[in-house]
C-alpha cells in the first residue's frame, strides 16, 4: 500500500471528515473510495466510447430486425 500527502482546502477537509463520520469510516476509507469511484466513472466511460467506435449502424439494424413485431408485456409499456 503507498501513502500520499494530499493538499485540501479546509472546507473539503472538514465535508469528507463529516461524512466519513457519519458512514463510520476512517477518512481514509473514505477518501480511498472517492478515488476508487471516480476512476470507475472514467474507465467505463473509456470503455463505452472504445465499443461505441467499433460499433456499426448496419449490424446494430440488422440485429434490430430480427425482433420479433410483437406488442410488450403490460409492464414493459411505456406510456406517455
Amino acid at each position: 500500500m503507498t501513502a500520499i500527502n494530499v493538499r485540501l482546502p479546509d472546507s473539503l477537509h472538514q465535508m469528507a471528515k463529516n461524512v466519513a463520520t457519519q458512514d463510520h469510516i476512517s477518512l481514509n476509507q473514505f477518501i480511498a473510495s472517492a478515488v476508487a469511484e471516480k476512476l470507475s466513472a472514467l474507465t467505463t466511460e473509456c470503455y463505452l466510447e472504445e465499443r461505441a467506435r467499433r460499433g456499426s449502424r448496419e449490424t446494430f439494424l440488422l440485429e434490430l430486425s430480427k425482433v420479433p413485431p410483437v406488442e410488450p408485456e403490460p409492464l414493459d409499456r411505456i406510456e406517455p
